[in-house]
């Protein structure tokens, strides 16, 4: 344990954290948010200078996150917790916004999922992006999806149906549309996190994507002047230890929910490996195959982490924990004055809304959206 406390002593946050956004500042372009889910795209924009006028959030722990967040920092934002299908998009601001931003659901297009796409309704979903580019006429639009969107299937079963029929309604609403898959670490966040990134702005302008700042072999890159990937220890190393769930945390959303039986299942595994591919005894792996290189999976101190999901929380690189919700904010790349709300759940438990681990697991990492936006505004500017 001494050796360990002294390890994390060494360590430091390395990674470019968002800094709190100041909502209102000198920010001149306004914008729009819809399926806001936790904040992390919200976060990123305001960052980059833009005034969010209104959120639009369905899951109910996500809206009071939402809440939270805008009255600590003195924010007016609108925060609208409501069926994105019952809003009028006139409702929320004037057209002609700067900025419509969101991250619809992704489940029907995932690749590890039924992916049912337009048959599942959570698939219909993302062209309200469009019916509020259709009221709105922002001169921007930001779109966050999974990976398989690009090849997920219309109703004809044609691959890529979904996404060209997306771009197509886009398209004929005189938007130019741009497209791109980026990876969370190649901006400075410690995870190897893959989503596709849609632009769309009337007309041609010029948008280019950012590029990346960091990469796994700097050696390879030196005209480039490219950092090293940020690891997972650098920006929870300096975390205090956290409490139970039932203690007041000493710092925010910093709980941890490990069953004992889990504890006891992840003791063997070493850092950076997963429970299937030890020497365990079977009574601790149960059921699992080496095909499960998700589950109980401990990250490396050293290495960024796998994207965090949903279905599986990961467990910390030398502890016998889960790692906390806090550690999550952290490895996506969340300010610390970001507060999450609702109840964080164990694997054996379930809620009926978001549980705080999933909320960060669903949503952008702020660094790379405020990275995106930063090239909107120059050319919106």
């Amino acid at each position: 344990m001494a050796k360990q406390k002294k390890y994390y002593k060494r360590m430091r946050r390395s990674n470019e954290v968002c800094e709190s956004p100041a909502f209102y500042g000198n920010a001149t372009l306004k914008s729009v948010s819809i399926f806001s889910g936790g904040g992390g795209m919200d976060i990123g924009v305001q960052a980059a200078g833009f005034r969010n006028l209104a959120c639009v959030e369905f899951d109910h722990n996500a809206a009071e996150t939402l809440r939270c967040n805008a009255k600590l920092h003195g924010a007016e934002t609108r925060i609208i917790e409501a069926d994105i299908r019952t809003i009028d998009p006139l409702s929320l601001a004037e057209p002609g916004i700067d900025l419509l931003h969101g991250g619809p659901p992704c489940q029907a297009f995932s690749l590890i999922g039924k992916r049912r796409a337009l048959c599942d309704e959570r698939g219909m979903l993302l062209f309200e992006m469009v019916r509020f580019a259709r009221a709105l006429r922002p001169r921007a639009l930001l779109v966050e999806q999974v990976k398989g969107l690009l090849s997920a299937p219309n109703e004809k079963g044609e691959a890529g149906g979904v996404f060209k029929r997306f771009s197509r309604q886009l398209e004929e609403l005189g938007y130019c549309v741009k497209w791109a898959v980026l990876c969370a670490a190649d901006y400075g966040v410690p995870q190897l996190r893959e989503r596709v990134f849609i632009i769309a702005t009337p007309g041609t302008n010029g948008f280019s994507f950012p590029p990346p700042t960091h990469t796994d072999s700097p050696e390879d890159t030196p005209l480039l002047h490219l950092k090293a990937y940020v690891g997972v220890g650098s920006v929870i190393g300096d975390l205090p230890k956290p409490v139970g769930k039932h203690e007041t945390p000493t710092f925010p959303n910093h709980i941890d929910v490990t069953p004992a039986r889990d504890r006891e299942r992840i003791h063997p595994v070493p850092e950076g490996g997963f429970l299937a591919g030890t020497n365990a005894p079977p009574e601790l792996k149960r059921n699992l195959t080496k095909k499960d290189t998700t589950k109980y999976r401990r990250l490396h101190r050293l290495e960024p982490s796998l994207t965090l999901r949903c279905g599986e929380i990961f467990f910390h690189p030398i502890e016998d924990r889960y790692l906390t919700p806090r550690e999550y904010l952290r490895i996506h790349g969340y300010p610390d004055s970001h507060i999450l709300c609702g109840p964080v759940r164990s694997r054996s438990g379930t809620v009926k809304n978001l549980d705080q681990h999933r909320l960060v697991a669903n949503s952008v990492p702020p660094p790379l959206a405020q990275a995106i936006a930063i090239q909107l505004r120059k050319v919106l500017a």
